[in-house]
This record gives structure tokens, C-alpha cells and sequence, in this order.
């Protein structure tokens, strides 16, 4: 499977943003995505996650409230709505599905099988 992200780009502090995630073909309904972002030089950071077909919905702490994510099986594509922009935000996204998650690893990368290539959110005035 292979996964190509979009969406992203330059926004000021308080707008909003949806990122896309296409994958090349269907994956199972009992596989999980979650969303990643990098800061320039760190290591991965645990975003939201959508446990199996969307029993759980897991977000980090410091996004609470201000993202969603989804996914539409029919056009096997995931999302990341990404509201009230800070500039702290800024970083590259990533998407990711992970097809032998449990409920307890979905915040880490390592559990994940495949990854999109990344797209970039830059949040300035």
C-alpha cells in the first residue's frame, strides 16, 4: 500500500487546514490510521489515531480540540482537519496505517506498517 498525502501549505495563526491521505488500494476495515508531525531535527510526534474502522478515536493532548480525523473506505482516503492553527504546529505530517495495531500502541510510529511521504503545515503571520 502505498499513501500520498496533500494538503498542507502556509497559514496564518487561527485558520485551519485539511489534510488528505490517499492510499493506492482498499485496506482492511480492521486496519487503524493515525496522523504523525515532525519539528525540524525531532523525531516523530503522535498526532490522532482511528482505531480499526473507527471504534476509537485517539488525539495527543496538545491537539485536543482542535483536530479530527476520518476516513472515507470508499475513496480510501483519510484526513486530518487541523483548526485554530498555532505556530507551534508547524511541522511536516504524516500519514500512516497500521494493519496490527492494539488499542495500547496506537501513539507509537514504530507500530505502523505504511507511511505517506509527508506534507508540509507552516503557520505564520
Amino acid at each position: 500500500v502505498q499513501l500520498q498525502a496533500s494538503g498542507g501549505g502556509f497559514m496564518q495563526p487561527g485558520g485551519s487546514l485539511r489534510l488528505s491521505c490517499v492510499a493506492s488500494e482498499r485496506f482492511s476495515s480492521t486496519c487503524s490510521i493515525g496522523w504523525f508531525r515532525q519539528f525540524s531535527g525531532k523525531e516523530r510526534d503522535f498526532v490522532a489515531a482511528l482505531f480499526r474502522n473507527g471504534g476509537t478515536t485517539i488525539v495527543a493532548d496538545s491537539m485536543k480540540g482542535r483536530v479530527t480525523i476520518s476516513r472515507d473506505n470508499a475513496k480510501n482516503t483519510m484526513y486530518l482537519q487541523l483548526d485554530r492553527l498555532k505556530p507551534e504546529d508547524t511541522a511536516v505530517y504524516y500519514c500512516a496505517v497500521g494493519c496490527r495495531l492494539i488499542l495500547s500502541n496506537t501513539r507509537n510510529p514504530a507500530a505502523y506498517d505504511y507511511w505517506g511521504q509527508g506534507t508540509q503545515v507552516t503557520v505564520s503571520s
